[in-house]
């Protein structure tokens, strides 16, 4: 936590940005500081989250990449998910977005096909709901691996991260 706590609201702000591609969710997560340890750090990162407005939202799904499939993925189930994106962003008008974490290479493209499919049937203010908390899911699983990255001596590394 020291290296959070110790660096300047624009480093910080530009890591936040690498886990959530908002800059009110990164300013406010910056600015509640210090923080006294991992838990509290989370747990600040999703009130932020959970206050995000549909325009704070958009900005961060402009900048949220296709979930990524194992190497080993046949190219029937690369066409079916090109077709199950396509038929998603002209549903809703952006990316899909999907947390992943707790799931092995083999679950990962049965996972995402079911949660497409699933979600293709709501309706817009729905899938608004349900893309605000996976890219808070996103978030936390992406600070905590960015901590992991700087050497922070607050997260043990042979246990797994929280929420995973």
């Amino acid at each position: 936590m020291e290296h959070v706590n110790a660096a300047s609201a624009r480093e910080l702000e530009q890591t936040l940005l690498t886990c959530l591609r908002s800059h009110r969710w990164s300013g406010r997560v910056a600015e509640h500081r210090p923080y006294p340890d991992l838990a509290s750090l989370l747990a600040a990162a999703d009130e932020a989250a959970y206050d995000l407005a549909w325009g704070d939202l958009t900005e961060a799904l402009a900048a949220e990449p296709l979930p990524a499939l194992p190497p080993d993925t046949y190219a029937a189930a690369h066409t079916a998910l090109s077709a199950a994106h396509a038929a998603y962003e002209a549903r809703f008008g952006h990316v899909f977005v999907i947390c992943l974490d707790g799931l092995t290479p083999d679950e990962v493209l049965d996972h995402i096909l079911e949660a497409i499919r699933s979600r293709l049937t709501n309706d817009p203010e729905e899938e608004r709901t349900v893309v605000a908390d996976e890219l808070r899911r996103l978030a936390k699983e992406r600070l905590v691996d960015a901590l992991r990255g700087a050497g922070n001596c607050a997260i043990n590394h042979n246990e797994p991260a929280p929420g995973r």
